[in-house]
């Protein structure tokens, strides 16, 4: 049974470089859906390799799309 890694270790791991590429965060040691951005300041990410994460995201995209398709 994996064991889920503490608050002090996600720390840790959000501030890693190597979990960022650009903009995108993908850890999937990490289990949290939303992280914040490597400046706090800037507002919170999506965690990548989250599989919620993703599926938020394209019904994100999917519903921007509905509503400009619609409203034509």
């Amino acid at each position: 049974m994996k064991d889920k890694p503490v608050r002090q270790d996600r720390e840790l791991m959000k501030k890693d470089p190597v979990n960022w590429y650009g903009p995108f965060y993908f850890n999937r040691k990490d289990p949290g859906i939303m992280v914040p951005k490597m400046n706090p300041s800037l507002g919170y990410t999506f965690n990548m390799a989250n599989p919620y994460a993703i599926l938020i995201v394209i019904a994100i995209i999917a519903s921007i799309i509905i509503t400009a398709i619609i409203s034509f």
